[in-house]
């Protein structure tokens, strides 16, 4: 058998189906008597909805919020002081919030006559101001939820020794940074077909979720009925992002019509209502002064952020995570000792912010390095060099950092000497000397960061988030032929966690891949847990896994020994088999004891038999950090405002690698999300809260020409406090991308003083930062030219 437990480069199990064309999604679920769904969608921004006319002869076909009796709205409670509740009715009860928000639901034995109905259905809006810009939210007296003083779901305040360290600084560095709004385009959107089963007395809800049990409570409590009569399962999953571990409004509105009529009901939804009702993530603003001696070693930083938080808080996760998030990660991998920040989350008429992969991480990673680019300019020297001062290093490790977090383990220089010495810096400084024949211009650029991972119970806890996770539980069944069954409830929505996780359990058990099935997705059939986000799963569900196969293996020497007659001092567990003093049994044979030959096992068996159910978490909670550095050389086009990444290079740790190939799919995969905020996605607004950017020929994605080929370079630091070492890495790829990028782009135009702080670097948006810095010239050579 060749090596396929933890470190091999194991073929993905699940790309077999998905290559073959023979994936089971929601969309390919058809029951019988299957009604469609279409929802009409709020056309105002802002607006009260003073009523609702269904068409003639629909009206039993049509569903408001009047007709959804006993639903309860969605209220994200969190404990963060100051922190504001949005109540937000699965279909709008009184007033409107966003474009894009659902008002009604029509039924129909197919989409098309489903929607048909539902542009019949009349409303009656008195419009509002529409808030779009979060800072303007903050002075209005315009309200978006009426019952609040003002606009803000939350602002925080940080400060440990800021001060004290900014009173040593020589140098100051301001910038102000912005991130755009954007979606996070799954190739899968929302979809669900919920069902009545009678059999089971059950509602059975198939969603396309990252976390099926959370779903299940939300639905529960949103129905009013026991968690037990409802069964989620998460067929395959198209992406996730984030977009799908939260509690839809479409799920309890599907699910709520199949309660009330006993029958099955589907919604799929398409594009165009996904990049305008799912235009919900990113969106930051940054204000920076960093503190720093004459070397560029930052002393102390003070930041204000502003999160556009969108009309709604979510469930269970909150709109409060972003800014938390935001204020604790923006020091970054740095060595600061003095730290202010104050974020603000601003309510607006958009739709509510969600997690998206890197939560937080990737607009304060945008935050940080080009301001560390900025302070190395002022000083004059290299960027790699000063980032390079500022990290903390091995030496410190385990480091407690300024926001009070407890980075593991890790070499973060080590990191950015990697990238530095395989980009090749001082080649391309030499080629920066020689005008390009194209006349583009050539620009280096280098961004690090670190990421809290599988962060447990004491992290949430501390955020008062309404569902706190704890430990994630596994269950192993060794079965009569000698496979193995794994059962988690986390789900794998191309994270490639059926191939993982086998390995994971043929690490312990040494049984062949191909005979382990990992079963997920079904809150029917498997373990609690809250699913898979935070690059949790392969450190949370991986222990749990493999605490639940060594829990077999006393069970197995036990049946084994007694199957040889041996003594069971005298046996050991070796790969599939129980080896004792002159023979030995394999897992088969001891598996066939037990389920079709019990009158050969010992009379003192453990009748727990040869299956296995343990929880895990590791034991220090509070997150393992992976990390990496991002180095990018760019052509710049200063001409037509294009922007050509000629070279990318990636030095990544996330501890003990499960399966390297699996590593670098996450990695390139995310890589390339991040190269689309850096450079193209965008959900622009225009003043009335109209998105501007509602299909594909407005709202651009790299495509295979924008994306370069990733060189990927590993480390691996293993962490002290998970099983086998293991750090999640599942959103590292996208958080660096903007900041390298920009950072490289800058460097290629300094010499025209141009710097660039605003994504996406779309060639409008360049040539005109362009043309700012030459009309910002204008006079002194003008004046230059008359002496």
């Amino acid at each position: 058998m060749k090596h396929q437990g933890i470190g091999a480069r194991v073929p993905r199990k699940e790309d077999a189906r998905f290559l073959h064309g023979r994936g089971q999604y929601v969309s390919d679920i058809i029951l019988p008597g299957q009604s469609e769904v279409a929802f009409l969608r709020s056309p105002a921004a802002h607006a009260v909805l003073r009523g609702i006319a269904k068409p003639r002869g629909l009206e039993s076909v049509v569903f408001t919020a009047a007709d959804l009796a006993g639903i309860q709205p969605i209220t994200a409670q969190c404990t963060v002081p100051g922190y504001k509740v949005s109540v937000q009715d699965p279909l709008a009860r009184g007033k409107v919030r966003y474009a894009g928000e659902l008002i009604a639901m029509a039924v129909a034995p197919s989409r098309a006559v489903a929607e048909d109905i539902a542009e019949q259905i009349v409303l009656d809006l008195d419009e509002l101001p529409a808030l779009v810009d979060a800072h303007a939210a903050r002075a209005t007296t315009t309200r978006i939820h009426e019952e609040w003083e003002d606009n803000l779901f939350l602002i925080l305040n940080y400060d440990n020794g800021f001060e004290e360290h900014a009173s040593k600084a020589s140098v100051v560095v301001e910038r102000e940074v912005s991130m755009a709004r954007q979606a996070m385009v799954p190739l899968e959107g929302k979809a669900i077909v919920a069902d009545w089963d009678f059999r089971a007395d059950q509602l059975i809800v198939y969603t396309s979720t990252q976390v099926p049990h959370v779903i299940r409570i939300g639905l529960a409590q949103s129905l009013g009925l026991e968690e037990g009569r409802i069964r989620v399962i998460a067929p395959d999953v198209g992406g996730g992002f984030g977009y799908k571990c939260v509690l839809q409004p479409e799920e309890i509105c599907v699910a709520w019509l199949a309660l009330t009529y006993k029958r099955p009901f589907r919604y799929v939804e398409d594009r165009r209502e996904h990049l305008i009702a799912g235009a919900n993530s990113r969106q930051h603003h940054y204000r920076l002064r960093a503190h720093a001696d004459e070397r560029g070693r930052l002393l102390a930083l003070d930041a204000e952020v502003t999160v556009d938080g969108g009309a709604y808080s979510n469930w269970p996760f909150t709109v409060a995570l972003e800014p938390g998030q935001a204020t604790g990660n923006l020091p970054g991998p740095y060595d600061i000792k003095g730290y202010r920040c104050k974020t603000y989350c601003v309510a607006t008429n958009k739709p509510g912010f969600l997690p998206y992969r890197g939560v937080a991480r990737t607009s304060v990673c945008f935050a940080i390095e080009l301001l560390m680019d900025a302070i190395a300019r002022k000083v004059g020297r290299e960027p790699w060099e000063v980032r390079r001062e500022n990290l903390v290093t091995a030496q410190a490790m385990p480091y407690i950092n300024v926001t009070r977090k407890h980075y593991d383990s890790g070499d973060y220089p080590k990191s950015l000497d990697t990238v530095r010495r395989e980009i090749d810096l001082d080649l391309w400084r030499a080629r920066q000397l020689r005008s390009e024949p194209d006349g583009r211009r050539i620009g280096i650029g280098f961004a690090s960061y670190c990421e809290q991972s599988a962060h447990g119970t004491s992290v949430f806890a501390a955020w008062g988030l309404p569902l706190i996770p704890g430990y994630d539980q596994a269950t192993v069944r060794l079965v009569a032929d000698g496979s193995l069954e794994v059962r988690v409830g986390v789900h794998s929505h191309g994270q490639g966690m059926e191939t993982t996780l086998a390995q994971i359990a043929h690490e312990v058990l040494g049984t062949d891949i191909a005979n382990i099935r990992v079963i997920h997705g079904d809150t029917g059939m498997t373990p609690f847990s809250t699913g898979t986000y935070a690059s949790r799963s392969i450190v949370m569900a991986g222990g749990a896994v493999a605490k639940s196969c060594e829990a077999l293996i006393p069970r197995l020497l036990a049946i084994g020994s007694h199957l040889m007659q041996c003594a069971s001092n005298t046996v050991q567990y070796m790969p599939g088999r129980v080896v004792g003093p002159q023979s030995s049994v394999s897992v088969r044979e001891i598996a066939q004891a037990w389920y079709r030959q019990p009158q050969l096992l010992p009379p003192d068996v453990d009748v727990n038999g040869l299956e296995a159910t343990i929880g895990y978490k590791p034991q220090v909670d509070t997150g393992a950090f992976s990390y990496a550095s991002h180095a990018a050389v760019v052509a710049v086009d200063v001409d037509m405002g294009s922007v050509e990444i000629l070279d990318y290079v990636i030095a990544e740790d996330c501890g003990r690698m499960v399966n390297p190939m699996v590593v670098d799919g996450q990695t390139m995969g995310g890589a390339a999300q991040g190269i689309g905020t850096a450079l193209f996605e965008e959900s622009p607004y225009d003043v009335n809260g109209q998105p501007l950017a509602s299909t594909f020929m407005d709202y651009l994605l790299p495509g295979p020409t924008e994306v370069p080929k990733f060189r990927i370079y590993h480390t691996e630091t293993l962490s002290p406090y998970t099983a086998f070492g293991i750090k999640g890495m599942g959103e590292g790829g996208a958080i660096a991308p903007p900041a390298v990028l920009f950072n490289a782009v800058n460097d290629a135009l300094r010499g025209l003083n141009v710097e660039v702080s605003e994504t996406p670097l779309t060639p409008r948006r360049l040539l005109a930062a362009i043309e700012r810095a030459s009309a910002q010239r204008a006079p002194a050579s003008v004046r230059s030219a008359r002496e």
